[in-house]
């Protein structure tokens, strides 16, 4: 079979000088397509070492250590000789990594003459421990060793000490880009002649990347007019395509031709795949010898199983697909939604499936996997799903239009929901009798995401109660009632926490988090935890930054730190750094909350959001924006159906703000709308309290705040802290020292154990504050960092173990933790240090295991300890 005559292979001399030269660890570092793999093959073919090299392959995504080793033990022999004496390596279930990286060293310390280790596509090894394996074999190299590493990634392996024993070679993109001469060379082994002013555009546009070149090669072989190819090269996409499909496709072979038309729909293919779409057997054989002569066809794994077309060549065969075959292109796409189906890809199933609008396939494929997408934290790749449907796609189906009102739940457009809900219950009768008890399910958990999100807390708690009830499957099997009942339970259990009924709400989320456990839900535990962590804010904000920081810590390790259900966990943060007077940390949980709550799709959470925002401006005097950001939590509550409960908060904090503006109009209004939701609430006469005493009516505001104090209104304990100390401002007006002191000190004994500083920085009690003796309280050291907080400085740090390690923290490990003390997710470090998500989230469980630590601040401040991060630069 002929597909193409594709251009030679270019000798680049000066690479392969610098790959001879080189006596220890080569790195080769370049995005795809810059010819890595290529430039070795051609040096190890220059320098006959094809019977010294053993080349390893990374299969995609490779995180087995023990496939990894296998891989290189047996090329290792194989480059040796077969009477190596190193010794063959089984598999085993008891695999010890480290054992077989000490028997390599010492058998390789025998070697009497070079061979050359090539580990290619070093970016697929996602498995920790063969990283550090593979870099203790680095560190520890038999003298006769050579490495060769490639990677499309900076490599990040500890080689500094090679480095600075001049034994690494480093060959980067910039190094890899075809020089004019090189280029020149390229064309003329296509048969092209270019002259000068064409070849400097044609670098030009192409920037020397390889794989560029070569496809401008292959479209110049033989062209009629090769400058004017360069030219509209560098021109519009659609000339070029032109040109190229028809200097590159039409030259392949009729069944090369076929298979990559027909299968150009996908975004990567296999032989059993691409057999299916154009009906006959042998593609895998195909696009094997297409990859072999580099017609932008790539292997995706070491077997040459799976393939993917360069993404420029992929377009221009669909361009072509469209205009040559367009009859063709449903039936290919139905032909790939049942293979990928057949196989369990449901996401590529119903794309295919909606490409070649098959409706009732794809609806029945969303109905019956859209709420497992969700639990895997997938629900953006949902709506975008449901987004490709067309408009009236719902109107006859009833399972697809449930699945569209949990969408449109899900984005905030609840009367698309109502629309949407009622057409599915209209038609239930048309849900197939083997579908229908999912589907009575999921339509019953709709009704509650929607009364939740609409803040109707009674058609909330009705619609949970038959999730909650229902029977659970046999001991030991999780099935979709399990799933359905930890979705109702953390959806009721966030019901409760607006509801103000906080041990209710404990109750229903710890139930929550224990079935998202059972069933493997990581998604549903980070929410059930992230809202705990809320629940117990008003209670325990020691027990509220617990929660919060397991949450996180388990939304990153899941590569979620920057999705919104992190937002209840981040929020709490913020409100705990508030109260407790760590005004800059508050401000960056805050900022990052600002990024995650969707105000509009989750107002109870986005209320809290604006609460700990507008507390945190009234510390730093910015009453102006305090009260925006009260405007715009009251706001929220009014769209909500238990308004009087959300708005509460809301308004008794506005008013606050308002007080210290000046603007008394304003403050009496909004007292006003208070009183008339709330009129008994602790909360209206915390607020008529502060505006008593902004008028000089000291004793209107100690019989205001009598029934808090005493217990006879409900409080909870922040609140009880704030009582006190406007109890204490009140006497100090009437000049009862003695009573002011007797107040705040029951203040500093509510604050101190939760280290509660906010409302003695805001406190009209500020006089009465700082004229309480520290000799003369049981708080006094409470009472110190209280005063530094007010004067501008943050709280102290509390003093942590500092016993020394028992096991050293790996260079990898110690890059990952110096990005800690930042507010980086574990995504955004991970770009920062150009690893992989999986790469950063197993350092950071390595990091914590190795300072017996459980959370990421708690690893900060262990660390600080020990003196491998320097000392919060934050006054102390």
């Amino acid at each position: 079979m002929v597909v193409s005559r594709a251009p030679s292979v270019v000798a680049r001399r000066d690479l392969f000088a610098l790959l001879s030269e080189a006596t220890g660890v080569t790195v080769i570092s370049a995005p795809a397509g810059s010819g890595k793999t290529v430039l070795l093959r051609s040096w190890i073919e220059e320098a006959d070492l094809r019977d010294r090299v053993a080349w390893v392959a990374v299969d995609s995504e490779e995180r087995d250590a023990q496939r990894f080793w296998l891989s290189v033990v047996g090329e290792l022999r194989s480059a040796i000789g077969v009477d190596a004496f190193l010794e063959r390596l089984e598999p085993t279930p008891a695999f010890e990594g480290g054992a077989v990286v000490e028997r390599v060293i010492s058998e390789l310390g025998s070697l009497d003459q070079a061979v050359v280790l090539v580990i290619d596509d070093l970016h697929e090894l996602l498995s920790q421990d063969a990283l550090e394996q593979l870099e203790s074999l680095l560190a520890r190299r038999p003298p006769f060793l050579r490495v060769v590493l490639t990677s499309r990634r900076e490599v990040r392996l500890g080689l500094h000490r090679q480095r600075l024993a001049g034994e690494l070679t480093e060959i980067r993109s910039a190094d890899l880009r075809f020089t004019a001469e090189e280029a020149r060379q390229l064309l003329a082994g296509a048969g092209v002649r270019l002259p000068e002013e064409s070849l400097a555009l044609l670098l030009e546009r192409t920037e020397g990347w390889v794989a560029g070149l070569r496809l401008a090669a292959l479209a110049l072989a033989g062209h009629p007019a090769p400058e004017r190819f360069v030219a509209e090269f560098s021109g519009s996409e659609r000339t070029v395509a032109d040109y190229l499909v028809a200097e590159v496709l039409e030259r392949q072979s009729e069944e090369a031709r076929r298979l990559l038309l027909h299968t150009s729909i996908l975004e990567r293919v296999s032989g059993e795949l691409a057999d299916t779409l154009v009906g006959s057997a042998g593609s895998e054989r195909l696009l094997q010898a297409l990859e072999e002569q580099n017609a932008f066809v790539v292997s995706l794994d070491a077997a040459r199983t799976w393939f993917r077309y360069h993404s420029l060549f992929a377009d221009l065969l669909r361009l072509e697909l469209r205009r040559a075959e367009p009859e063709a292109i449903p039936e290919l796409h139905r032909r790939a939604a049942a293979w990928w189906e057949t196989h369990g890809f449901v996401v590529e199933a119903i794309r295919h499936a909606q490409a070649a609008e098959e409706w009732p396939t794809a609806a029945r494929l969303v109905a019956v996997h859209s709420f497992a997408l969700y639990l895997d934290g997938r629900g953006a790749t949902t709506a975008a799903l449901l987004a490709d449907f067309p408009a009236a796609g719902a109107a006859g189906d009833p399972e697809l239009a449930r699945v569209f009102a949990s969408g449109a739940v899900w984005r905030g457009s609840l009367a698309d929901a109502d629309a949407y809900l009622a057409l599915a219950e209209r038609n239930a009768a048309e849900v197939p009798v083997e579908r229908r008890p999912r589907f009575d399910v999921m339509l019953a958990l709709t009704r509650l995401q929607l009364a939740r999100r609409r803040g109707d807390f009674d058609a909330a708690r009705e619609a949970a109660q038959p999730l909650i009830a229902a029977e659970s499957p046999p001991a030991g099997e999780v099935g979709l009632d399990d799933d359905a009942r930890a979705s109702a339970l953390l959806h009721l259990g966030t019901v409760e926490i607006a509801s103000g009924r906080l041990a209710e709400a404990e109750r229903l989320l710890e139930q929550g988090v224990e079935l998202a456990r059972l069933g493997g839900r990581p998604y549903l535990e980070v929410q059930c935890l992230g809202h705990l962590a809320l629940a117990a804010g008003r209670q325990s904000l020691t027990r509220a930054r617990e929660r919060a920081l397991k949450a996180l810590a388990l939304a990153e390790a899941n590569g979620w730190g920057g999705d919104r259900v992190a937002a209840p966990a981040v929020v709490a943060l913020g409100t705990v750094d508030t109260w407790q007077g760590r005004f800059d940390d508050a401000e960056e949980w805050l900022a990052r909350a600002e990024q995650l709550v969707l105000p509009l799709l989750e107002p109870a959470t986005g209320l809290l959001l604006y609460l700990a925002k507008g507390r945190l401006d009234i510390a730093r005097g910015r009453y102006g924006e305090a009260a925006e950001a009260f405007r715009e939590g009251a706001r929220l509550g009014e769209t909500l159906a238990a308004k009087q409960l959300l708005r509460v908060p809301a308004l008794r904090l506005l008013t606050q703000a308002l007080i210290q503006l000046g603007e008394r109009d304003a403050a009496a209004s909004t007292l006003a709308e208070l009183e008339e939701l709330a009129p008994e609430s602790d909360m209206t006469r915390l607020a008529l309290a502060s505006s008593r005493l902004s008028s000089s009516e000291p004793q209107a505001a100690l019989e205001l705040l009598a029934p808090v104090l005493d217990g006879s209104v409900p409080s909870f304990p922040l609140f009880l802290v704030e009582a006190f100390l406007l109890d204490a401002a009140a006497h100090d007006q009437r000049h009862d020292a003695a009573a002011a002191e007797a107040s705040v000190e029951r203040a500093l004994e509510l604050a101190e154990p939760d280290a509660l500083i906010w409302p003695f920085v805001v406190t009209p009690a500020r006089a009465a504050v700082d004229r309480h003796a520290p000799h003369r309280t049981a708080h006094g050291a409470f009472l110190h960092e209280i005063r530094d907080v007010a004067g501008g400085s943050a709280p102290s740090a509390r003093p942590v173990e500092s016993e020394p390690l028992r096991e050293d923290l790996s260079e990898g490990e110690l890059r990952v933790l110096r990005y800690l003390p930042s507010n980086l997710s574990t995504a955004d470090i991970a770009r920062e240090l150009y690893l992989s998500a999986h790469t950063v989230k197993t350092h950071m469980k390595h990091i914590y295991a190795k300072l017996d630590v459980h959370r990421r601040t708690e690893a900060v401040e262990r660390a600080r300890a020990l003196g491998l991060l320097a000392p919060s630069t934050r006054l102390r």
